[in-house]
C-alpha cells in the first residue's frame, strides 16, 4: 500500500475509544485514515453517502445492527468496498458464520499486526479491483481506437485464428489483390505465402500457436491473388479478436537496412542501447521471468558524485567521460548480457543466467575495474568510483515498473552509504538487509547527535487574519553521507532505539538559540516545534526546557510545541500532564493532524491546545472536494467558539488559499506559499 493514500474507514463499533485505538494504530504505521462511525442503519447510509468508505470494520457485538443487515446496506449502495468483521477471538463456527454473513475478512482486535495486515490486504485488493475496472475500460477504448487505426493503416494487417483469416484491413486487401474481405474469410494465411517459404512460415505459426514469443520479422516471398510474388517482411504479435486469442500478422513491402535499425537503437554518446531499446529489453526479461526463466537481474550503475566531477572537468568533457565509463561497463558484460543508458548518467545492465553469488562477483569486479583505472580527459586524468543498485528478477517481481523501482531504490540506498557501494534487492534476504541498513543508520544518528550533524529548516506559517509577528514551523534534516536526509527515513529508526528524546532536545535547544537571536533583533517570532511521543513521557524534559528558556530570556519570541492527534490519543494521560506543566511555563501547544479522528473536538475536553493544525488529507484537491471544504469550515467554526486558532498545512495552490480564507482558517502553510528555507 502506498503510504500517501488515504483509507476511508467506516467503523460500526459501539466504543469510540476502541475505534480511536485502531485509527492510532494505523496512523502510527504511516497509513493515512479518514474515519467515520455508525451504530444504526440511518448512520450507515449517511456515512456511505458522505464518506464513501473503502473499508468497513464491523463489530458483531455492536448490538444495534446484524452483519447480514450491514452487508445488505452495503450491497444496496452499489459501491465496491471491503467488509471486515472485527472480533476479540475466533473459532471455526464463528469464522463460518461471519463469512456466510457477508464479511470478506476477519480481523482480531487483540492482534494488532494481524489486524493491520488484514486492513492493508483488503485495501490493496480493493485498489486492485478498481484498477482492473479502469484498465478494462481503457482496454475497450484502446481496442476501439486500434480498430480505427487498423482501417486507416497503410500496412497490410490481418488477424489470424488457427491459421485462418478472421479480420483484415483495406491495405491488406489491396496488397494481395482482393476486393472484399469475404474473399478472404476462411482462407488460410498460408495461401498468402510463396511455396518456397511456406515451410518456414508454417513452422513459425506452429511455434506461436504454442505460446512462444514472436521472433524478429521474417523475410519471405508473399503471393498475391493473381499468383504474382513480392518480397515482404512479416511481423507477428499475439492479439485478441472478439475475445478470442489470435495472431496479428503484418506484411511490409518496404524493408529497412538492419544496420540503420541498429544505429537508431543506440545512444550516440555511449554506444550502448538507448533508453527506449533498453526498456524493451527489460520488458522481454520480465516476460521471460513470468514464464519461469531464472538467473536474471537488473542493475543500475552511476558514477559517484557525478555533478561535482562534471563541474571539475567541464561540461565539454562530460560526454567523453560518460562514454569511457560506459565502455568500462560494456567490457565486463557476458555474451548474453545487455547494457543501455536509462537516464542522463545511469547505465542499466541486464545480467542473464547468473546465480546470486556470481552477480555479486560481477558487481565487485566492475567496481574494481572502474575504481582501479584512470580516465584520461584531454590534459586531465581522474579516477571515478561507482554505486550500483539492482534487483534479482523472478516471478514475484515480474513487473517492469516494480523492477525498475526496486533497482532504483537499491541504487539510492547504496549511494546514501557513502558511494562505491552496492546493494542488491532480494525479497528472500529483505529482513537481513533491513537489519544491516538499520545498524548503519543507527551509527549515523548517534554520530549526528555528538557532532551536530542535524540541520534545521523553517517554513513560514502565514497569517490570513493579520496576526502580528512571524510564524514558522521548524523542520529537521540529517546531514547524511550523500546529502540531507528527511526525518521520515531516519526517525523510525531513532524511535525504535529510543533516540527521539535526545533528538528533540537538540532541536529545541537550536530553536531557542535562533529565537533568542531574532528576539535581540526586534523581530517577534513564533516557532512551531514537533515533539515525539517519547518526549511526552520524558519527565526530565520540561525542567531542562524551562532552564533553557530562562537562560534565553525571550521577550517576544514564542515556542509552540506540537504533536499529532493520534499520538496524544494513545498517550492521553502523559500528554495531559505534560501539556499542563508546559502551560505553567508559559508555553503554547498545537495538535497536528487535527480532524483525523472520529471526534477530534472531544479530545479538546482533555487537551488544552492553542492551535489546531488541520489534517493534510483535507487539502488534497480541495477546490474539487466539496466534502472537504465543508469539513474544514466546520472545524474552523467550532475552533472559533473554543477560541482556538486553526492552521492549514500542505496548501499547494492559490484556489485552495482563497477557499481556506473563506472557511475562516487563521494560518496557511505549504510549498506553494514558501519552500522550506534553511534556518539561519
Amino acid at each position: 500500500m502506498k503510504t500517501d493514500q488515504v483509507i476511508k474507514i467506516l467503523f460500526i463499533e459501539k466504543s469510540v475509544e476502541d475505534a480511536e485505538q485502531i485509527i492510532s494504530l494505523l496512523r502510527n504505521s504511516g497509513i493515512a485514515v479518514r474515519p467515520a462511525r455508525a451504530t444504526s442503519a440511518e448512520q450507515v447510509n449517511a456515512a456511505l453517502d458522505e464518506l464513501g468508505p473503502d473499508v468497513v470494520l464491523f463489530d458483531p457485538t455492536v448490538g444495534t445492527l446484524e452483519l447480514r443487515e450491514v452487508s445488505r446496506l452495503l450491497d444496496a449502495h452499489g459501491r465496491d468496498l471491503s467488509l471486515i468483521a472485527l472480533v476479540g477471538q475466533v473459532d471455526n463456527a464463528t469464522i463460518t458464520e461471519l463469512f456466510v454473513g457477508g464479511a470478506r475478512s476477519v480481523a482480531l482486535r487483540t492482534q494488532p499486526k494481524q489486524l493491520m495486515a488484514v486492513v492493508q490486504r483488503e485495501f490493496d485488493a480493493l485498489h486492485a479491483r478498481r484498477q482492473l475496472r479502469r484498465l478494462e475500460t481503457a482496454l475497450r477504448e484502446s481496442e476501439r481506437r486500434c480498430d480505427a487505426l487498423l482501417d486507416s493503416s497503410t500496412d497490410a494487417i490481418a488477424y489470424v485464428h488457427e491459421g485462418m483469416h478472421v479480420r483484415a484491413n483495406q491495405a491488406y486487401l489491396d496488397t494481395f489483390g482482393y476486393t472484399e474481405f469475404d474473399d478472404l474469410l476462411g482462407l488460410p494465411v498460408l495461401d498468402m505465402i510463396s511455396p518456397t517459404d511456406a515451410d518456414e512460415f508454417k513452422t513459425t505459426l506452429k511455434g506461436l500457436s504454442r505460446g512462444e514469443k514472436p521472433s524478429a520479422p521474417i523475410e519471405l516471398q508473399a503471393r498475391r491473388a493473381d499468383a504474382s510474388n513480392f518480397k515482404a517482411s512479416v511481423d507477428f504479435a499475439h492479439a485478441t479478436f472478439e475475445g478470442e486469442p489470435c495472431l496479428q500478422v503484418v506484411f511490409r513491402r518496404q524493408q529497412i537496412d538492419a544496420s540503420v535499425i541498429e544505429q537508431l537503437q543506440r545512444d550516440p554518446v555511449t554506444g550502448l542501447f538507448n533508453r527506449a531499446r533498453m526498456l524493451e529489453c527489460v520488458d522481454q526479461a520480465v516476460s521471460a521471468a513470468t514464464e519461469g526463466v531464472k538467473g536474471q537481474s537488473l542493475l543500475l550503475i552511476e558514477p559517484d558524485n557525478w555533478q561535482a566531477i562534471v563541474a571539475g572537468v567541464g561540461l565539454a568533457k562530460a560526454d567523453e567521460l560518460l562514454a569511457a565509463f560506459a565502455n568500462r561497463v560494456e567490457g565486463q558484460l557476458g555474451a548474453h548480457d545487455t547494457a543501455g543508458l536509462l537516464a542522463e548518467h545511469t547505465v542499466g545492465v541486464l545480467l542473464h543466467t547468473r546465480n546470486d553469488e556470481s552477480i555479486k562477483q560481477w558487481i565487485a569486479g566492475l567496481q574494481q575495474a572502474i575504481a582501479g583505472g584512470i580516465f584520461d580527459l584531454g590534459t586531465r586524468s581522474i579516477t571515478v568510483t561507482t554505486s550500483i543498485g539492482g534487483s534479482l528478477l523472478g516471478e514475484r517481481n515480474a513487473n517492469t515498473e516494480l523492477l525498475l523501482n526496486q533497482a532504483s531504490q537499491a541504487l539510492r540506498n547504496a549511494q546514501s552509504q557513502g558511494g562505491n557501494r552496492s546493494e542488491l534487492h532480494d525479497p528472500a534476504a529483505r529482513e537481513k538487509a533491513e537489519e544491516e541498513r538499520e545498524r548503519y543508520w543507527l551509527g549515523v544518528l548517534k554520530q549526528a547527535l555528538t557532532q551536530n550533524d542535524f540541520v534545521l529548516y523553517h517554513q513560514q506559517t502565514i497569517s490570513l487574519q493579520d496576526a502580528d509577528g512571524e510564524f514558522s514551523e521548524i523542520l529537521l534534516r540529517l546531514n547524511g553521507p550523500q546529502g540531507e536526509v528527511l526525518p521520515g527515513f531516519f526517525m523510525p529508526i531513532a524511535e525504535k532505539h529510543n533516540l527521539t528524546p535526545a533528538i528533540d532536545r537538540w532541536v529545541l535547544h537550536q530553536a531557542i538559540e535562533h529565537l533568542r537571536a531574532r528576539d535581540r533583533s526586534g523581530t517577534p517570532t513564533t516557532f512551531f516545534v514537533k515533539l515525539t511521543s517519547g518526549s511526552l513521557e520524558d519527565t526530565q524534559l520540561l525542567p531542562w526546557l524551562g532552564e533553557q528558556l530562562r537562560r534565553a530570556g525571550l521577550k517576544n519570541g514564542k515556542l509552540v510545541l506540537e504533536t499529532t492527534e493520534s499520538k496524544v490519543v494513545t498517550s492521553l494521560r502523559p500528554a495531559q500532564e505534560f501539556i499542563r506543566a508546559w502551560k505553567q511555563l508559559g508555553g503554547q501547544f498545537a495538535l497536528e493532524q487535527f480532524g483525523s479522528g472520529l471526534n477530534s473536538f472531544q479530545l479538546l475536553n482533555h487537551i488544552d491546545a492553542d492551535y489546531l493544525k488541520i489534517d493534510r488529507s483535507y487539502m488534497a484537491d480541495l477546490p474539487q472536494q466539496q466534502e472537504s471544504q465543508k469539513k474544514v469550515a466546520e472545524i474552523c467554526r467550532q475552533a472559533r467558539e473554543l477560541k482556538k486558532l486553526t492552521i492549514a498545512e500542505w496548501v499547494e495552490d492559490a484556489a485552495s488559499t482563497s477557499l481556506l480564507f473563506a472557511c475562516g482558517v487563521d494560518f496557511v502553510q505549504g510549498n506553494f506559499l514558501q519552500e522550506p528555507q534553511r534556518l539561519a
